[in-house]
């Protein structure tokens, strides 16, 4: 079974359909599910019909047009999860989990660091939370992780390293992170098919940062290591505008 897949960081959901019709953009382009972040809405306001597609919401309940997270899917799970089940972690929808008859399906929007690294310390409560929950999925099935991940893994995935290192999303512990739940069973489905290539998938509105090509790639595709054999190709569409990040996809067969 061939699937196409897409995850993106839309940065607004009704900002971007706006500017950039999602139905024909995204949901007319046959991808089998579809993870997003950041919509920034809840389900009474999403301004486009999913008709080919089961639609899963998971908005934020502490602050209005924030956060929040959604799975478009042309096959109906067989069970929805909307965050960990844990009131501490599960007020900004920053997590849905989709199971299916041979694998879980999983977006995400890992929470910022923010400037000044003020939410470090409980981004790292949340990185420890994450990698359970999926490490325990996955002794059921294996797992696909899509989302925006708040992180550059290694040097190559960002253009400024160097000037980042004490930065949100570049701290040795957020990359400490992503290595420890790379270690517990997982891949990072486009560097495993591309160790070499330079691609971004978000940039800073300032600066004119996308048409200078200073960016960062935080978007990822990780999977089950036990799926490493049946990756089809993964990809950056770095030419996809609306907002600042790009989708990534992939092409998996299962």
């Amino acid at each position: 079974m061939k699937l196409k897949l897409l995850s993106w960081n839309v940065n607004g959901i009704r900002a971007l359909h706006k500017s950039t019709d999602f139905v024909s953009t995204i949901l007319k382009q046959d991808y089998d599910i579809i993870g997003l972040q950041e919509i920034k809405a809840e389900a009474s306001e999403i301004p486009f019909e999913t008709r080919d597609y089961f639609a899963y919401y998971n908005s934020s309940i502490v602050k209005k047009g924030y956060s929040g997270t959604a799975i478009f899917s042309k096959a109906k799970p067989l069970n929805v999860m909307y965050g960990f089940g844990k009131d501490e972690h599960d007020q900004e929808g920053r997590l849905i989990t989709l199971e299916y008859d041979s694998f879980y399906f999983i977006t995400v929007y890992t929470p910022n660091s923010k400037e000044g690294l003020l939410r470090l310390s409980y981004r790292m409560i949340w990185e420890n939370e994450f990698k359970d929950f999926v490490t325990m999925l996955a002794k059921t099935k294996p797992v696909i992780i899509c989302g925006d991940l708040n992180v550059a893994h290694e040097e190559i995935d960002l253009k400024n390293p160097k000037q980042n290192e004490r930065n949100p999303g570049f701290t040795l512990e957020e990359r400490s992170c992503l290595s420890d739940l790379l270690k517990a069973g997982f891949i990072d489905t486009f560097r495993t098919l591309y160790p070499n290539t330079i691609k971004y998938s978000w940039w800073s509105y300032r600066f004119f940062s996308r048409q200078k090509g200073i960016g960062w790639r935080i978007d990822y595709f990780l999977t089950s290591a036990s799926l490493r054999s049946k990756l089809i190709d993964a990809k950056i569409l770095d030419q996809v505008y609306g907002s600042d990040h790009c989708p990534v996809t992939l092409e998996i067969d299962l």
